[in-house]
């Protein structure tokens, strides 16, 4: 008689437990000490909110706590966070980040190719965790279907927006997360700084943004959040538009605006070069963007708030108010972020934004004017907020021309 042994092929669990011995936390971005500093500062507003645990499904916001990073951002993942027990769901082709990237032992896998998997151990998670759970309710992470499984299911548990909570945790940078940030920003001037000189009559805008984004990736920087912004002449003057093949005509403006990412970190920067000599208008344009840049570094400082720098910013713009566009957002947070955005959206400058600045906290200010049909003129720094006022952590030439 042939005896026949049937070989069972390893699944995302054994693959799980397999990799653990090998790879556990070795991929992980910052020390435990850094996760520590930020999971005690979550758990003290938990306490102060009166809630049991978090729900988290951002990827932002996931990583915040676990370090937990993978370029496939577009399927649930969740991870419920409370003071006793950690629980992150991933599907079975992210088992690998999650051994890799955290040190979260209780991780869980759904099969990706199906649903069905999700909500039983989540329901089981949340039961135990307590009855007083906080989610972000505005976010897109947060599928519909799953959250009405979870209330059905979980019929005596409360569900309330604590989407503020973890943002007010986000917004003040550590050191660990400063270094990040200043990583990122030599990163992004020097993409910025190919990108401009390439500029010139002929070439096309998609070569300016290959050029760029070839010089980020040289650099070290990793997958980015958003990719290269790169548009010109009338095309400038609509918001987020992108490079189309577009040749550069002679004295076009030419706008960038890029975003290394360093440990997911990213600070922002937008510079304008003109593809020949600027016209006085032009000048006049980019010189309003640099006063309302000026103006607002003044006010970035400790125990003033929101609304006192966006009002700062309109003074400083008011002499044109009427013939260019501006969205009325002067600054927003950034941090760590995963695509489609590098907004952190833990905090905006604009007005009636009552929220005071505090130390460390770290904003892009994106100071684009726009003159309907005709171009757009921006140029922006990254800037932490210190005790004299904001200080640029991107290097930013100031200067319409690529060599200032």
């Amino acid at each position: 008689m042939t005896l026949i042994t049937e070989l069972r092929a390893m699944d995302f669990n054994d693959y799980r437990l397999t990799l653990r011995e090998h790879m556990a936390g070795k991929e992980c971005p910052f020390p435990e000490a850094e996760f520590q500093r930020r999971h005690k500062a979550v758990l003290e507003a938990m306490e102060a909110a009166n809630l049991d645990a978090l729900l988290l499904t951002a990827p932002a916001d996931i990583f915040y706590l676990t370090g937990y990073s993978t370029f496939e951002v577009s399927v649930h993942t969740a991870l419920v966070f409370s003071a006793h027990h950690l629980v992150l769901q991933v599907p079975s082709i992210e088992t690998g980040p999650a051994v890799a990237c955290t040190h979260v032992e209780d991780i869980q896998g759904y099969r990706w190719e199906t649903v069905d998997d999700i909500l039983e151990p989540l329901t089981q998670a949340l039961h135990e965790a307590g009855t007083h759970i906080g989610i972000d309710p505005w976010h897109g992470s947060l599928r519909h279907g799953i959250m009405s499984g979870l209330q059905w299911r979980l019929p005596d548990h409360r569900f309330s927006d604590a989407a503020g909570l973890l943002q007010g945790a986000r917004i003040v940078k550590s050191t660990a997360e400063l270094e990040c940030l200043t990583e990122s920003a030599r990163i992004t001037g020097l993409g910025i700084e190919a990108a401009a000189k390439a500029i010139g009559v002929g070439i096309t805008d998609s070569e300016i943004a290959g050029i760029g984004a070839k010089a980020l990736h040289a650099a070290g920087s990793e997958f980015m959040s958003m990719q290269p912004i790169v548009v010109a002449g009338s095309r400038s003057a609509v918001i987020h538009l992108n490079h189309q093949r577009r040749s550069i005509a002679q004295g076009e403006p030419v706008f960038l605006e890029f975003g290394a990412a360093w440990k997911r970190y990213t600070a922002p920067m937008m510079r304008t070069v003109v593809a020949g000599e600027p016209t006085p208008r032009m000048h006049k344009v980019f010189d309003t963007c640099r006063r309302i840049f000026d103006a607002m570094l003044e006010e970035m400082r400790p125990g003033r708030d929101f609304d006192a720098a966006a009002r700062a910013a309109e003074k400083a713009l008011t002499p044109l108010a009427s013939e260019v566009f501006h969205s009325g957002v002067f600054g927003y947070a950034v941090g760590a972020q995963f695509p489609p955005s590098w907004v952190e959206g833990s905090g905006f400058i604009a007005r009636d934004q009552r929220r005071q600045f505090e130390e460390n906290m770290v904003f892009h200010l994106p100071l684009c004017l726009r003159i309907p049909g005709e171009w757009g003129i921006g140029c922006s720094d990254t800037v932490r907020v210190t005790e004299s006022g904001g200080v640029p952590l991107t290097d930013n030439p100031w200067s319409l021309t690529a060599d200032p």
